[in-house]
């Protein structure tokens, strides 16, 4: 009998892992299932997760080199498709799924990282009503960033040239779609803030797939718009989807032309506007100058201006007949208050107290100047101050007799 073969760990691990890795079915397996325990490891980059369904898991991981690919970001609870390998991972004998490609599983890729993306910036205040800055009304120079091989370039030249031949265009070029647009994209609007004079930018392009406007999807680009301390057109072309780069812009633009039309005014409308305000403003002279004439003719024929000596005739006139009433007035006025001041005299007269000291009647007021109507309270040898008609007496006290004494 032979002796067992007795194999390390590793020899088996790395033998069921080439059993694995050797059968072809499974080689290339698509996997649908829900994510579990999902870890971003934000060093390496690396996804690491479970999927599972109503009865089985199975651990998984997505290398940082594949997860980068990804248009959306994974979450616990999403069922997804994923395609991948089976193998070991030897150091901790656990057979896992090795994901190389993952698509929502329902939802389109592109339109779940749109809606991720969407929120996320939403809940930051990215889009809020009120970082949006109004369009200057007059631009002299204006921003734009677009491809210069498409046919959005030339009109929006076109247009900016016919409607507002004084503004200056100055043209960034850039990539607007592909590996690198959105970089692009991004840089040309973080460069037009370094250029004097700039008063508004308009980025965008034409139409195409939601691929092809993928780029104004990005990140990047909402964030150097939003970040963009001069006003932005958004001008992507297409007339019903909004893309991320038109919620962060201040202005959305349904076409790169429509976004021409919204930078600048119509000079032809403006020109007819001042010609009608020009020709508004002569009619107005002309008759407030025929106005002013018709008055000066009135005034001219008038008693005033045909016989000036009797219009001052008249009015002296009416001045000396005001001046009569008015002296009348206060000659009435005097004679009434004298009248009247003549009897309020002679009342006083009557209740006058000399009227009675002329009648051989005294006052008599004590020491302290007070009024003495009895002789009580007096006491012999009190100074006493008697008022007659004629003068006054200062007087001692030598004795007091009462009525009822006598």
């Amino acid at each position: 009998m032979n002796d067992p073969v007795i194999l390390t760990v590793t020899q088996l691990n790395a033998y069921v892992r080439s059993l694995l890795e050797g059968d072809a079915r499974l080689a290339s397996v698509f996997l649908g299932g829900e994510i579990s325990n999902f870890t971003d490891h934000y060093r390496s980059g690396h996804l690491y997760f479970s999927l599972k369904d109503a009865k089985s898991a199975v651990k998984a991981v997505m290398f940082s080199s594949y997860a980068r690919r990804l248009r959306f970001r994974p979450a616990d609870g999403m069922k997804v498709i994923v395609r991948g390998r089976v193998s070991l991972y030897e150091a901790g004998g656990q057979y896992q799924f090795y994901a190389e490609d993952m698509q929502p599983d329902g939802l389109g890729a592109l339109n779940l990282a749109y809606e991720q993306l969407k929120s996320r910036l939403a809940a930051e205040g990215l889009f809020d009503a009120s970082r949006k800055r109004p369009l200057p009304r007059f631009p002299r120079r204006i921003g734009l960033a677009t491809s210069p091989t498409g046919a959005a370039v030339h009109d929006v030249c076109r247009i900016l040239a016919r409607r507002f031949p004084l503004a200056e265009v100055v043209f960034c070029p850039v990539q607007v779609q592909g590996e690198g647009a959105a970089r692009q994209i991004a840089e040309a609007v973080r460069r037009f803030q370094s250029i004097p004079g700039v008063d508004v930018l308009i980025v965008g392009r034409g139409g195409g797939s939601l691929e092809d406007l993928w780029a104004f999807n990005e990140e990047i680009v909402a964030r150097a718009v939003a970040a963009s301390r001069i006003p932005v057109i958004s001008a992507v072309g297409h007339e019903t989807d909004f893309t991320i780069c038109d919620f962060a812009a201040d202005v959305r633009a349904a076409t790169p032309s429509a976004a021409a039309e919204l930078a600048v005014p119509d000079a032809a409308e403006w020109e007819a506007a001042l010609c009608g305000a020009q020709e508004r403003l002569r009619q107005a002279a002309v008759q407030a100058v025929r106005e002013a004439g018709a008055r000066l003719e009135s005034l001219r024929r008038s008693p005033a201006f045909a016989r000036p000596m009797e219009l001052a005739s008249l009015r002296r006139m009416q001045a000396d007949a005001l001046s009569d009433r008015l002296r009348q007035a206060m000659e009435k006025r005097r004679d009434g208050c004298s009248a009247l001041l003549r009897e309020r005299a002679a009342r006083l007269e009557t209740l006058s107290p000399l009227r009675v000291l002329a009648r051989g009647y005294a006052s008599v007021s004590g020491p302290a100047g007070r009024p003495l109507t009895s002789v009580r309270g007096v006491h012999p040898g009190e100074r006493l101050t008697v008022r007659l008609r004629d003068g006054t007496l200062d007087c001692e006290v030598m004795e007091i007799w009462q009525e009822e004494d006598r």
